[in-house]
């Protein structure tokens, strides 16, 4: 007999009520965090920090419009940042929630710093996982490279070799049963039972041209009047996407707390269940989470 989930679905409207989303809510003791995905990824991308994080912290861990469980959206236009963030407002009073500590891995962390900037009093803390306001060309070539239409594969077997193929670099050290765990955090099969990658491939027409339609061109601005906002960035040592540089002018011009850890053997982005990435999000939330819910106790 399987073990039962230790979250539940729960379904919301989006921003603009037009689409039908969902999110996975993990229960906890502590107060909420927002977990928010990558550009092609979905909720089970942070399946291991939850395993980490469970029963301490209510987890809302969402499907992205136009991946995993969420609706996909007609007009392609509306795959941007400044949508999810308005979907991400809408997930949070669909749960009542006034305040909220977000975790972003790369697309998520963008929308994070979006969310920040609009309402701020509602973001108690934010975690970026391998993002920054200012995206290295070499990265946003890599992600052109493999984001849109592909082919279906036949067996979770040949799923995993294919997550392998994509993400290696990112992960030089993982071993053949890390990709067999890997693949359905990413995939789902089909009603033919075909594997495919779970995101909406027309999330591509933003991934054209000499850099990302959906990224804003210069994004300092806005994490100049971010610094109220307590900071931790982690960035894999070896990331194609945010330099180390980056983070180094990140930390200078945020006036208040921001702390930046680097975490090794790891590309963009990491897993966040690495030894160095758990140590880090734990000393971060107890700071400025878990201190701060006590003192409002």
């Amino acid at each position: 007999m399987s073990e039962p989930d230790p979250y539940r679905h729960h379904r919301y409207r989006s921003g603009c009520g037009r689409l039908n989303l969902c999110a996975r809510v993990y229960e906890g003791e502590g107060p909420s965090l927002l977990l928010m995905h990558g550009l092609t990824r979905n909720s089970g991308d942070f399946e291991p920090l939850a395993a980490h994080l469970g029963g301490r912290y209510r987890l809302i861990v969402r499907d992205q419009r136009g991946r995993g469980l969420s609706e996909y959206d007609a007009d392609p236009a509306n795959y941007r940042p400044d949508v999810y963030a308005a979907d991400m407002f809408a997930l949070l009073d669909s749960l009542s929630v006034e305040r909220v500590t977000t975790i972003g891995t790369s697309m998520g962390g963008l929308i994070a710093m979006i969310m920040a900037a609009m309402q701020s009093a509602r973001v108690q803390a934010m975690l970026l996982n391998d993002i920054g306001p200012q995206i290295e060309a070499t990265g946003l070539a890599r992600i052109q490279g493999y984001v849109g239409p592909t082919d279906d594969t036949a067996s979770w077997e040949e799923a995993a070799t294919r997550c392998a193929a994509i993400n290696g670099s990112a992960f030089p050290n993982y071993e053949r049963d890390d990709w067999v765990a890997f693949a359905p955090r990413n995939c789902m099969e089909t009603p033919e039972g075909r594997i495919r990658f779970a995101y909406d491939p027309a999330i591509a027409a933003g991934t054209t041209g000499d850099d990302l339609a959906t990224v804003p061109p210069d994004l300092w601005p806005l994490w100049d009047i971010l610094s109220a906002v307590p900071v931790l960035v982690l960035r894999g040592a070896s990331s194609a996407l945010l330099s180390a540089e980056t983070v180094t002018e990140m930390g200078c011009r945020h006036a208040g707390s921001f702390t930046a850890v680097e975490v090794p053997a790891r590309g963009h982005a990491p897993m966040l269940d690495e030894p160095t990435a758990t140590a880090a999000i734990d000393a971060f939330l107890q700071e400025f989470v878990d201190d701060g819910h006590k003192t409002r106790a």
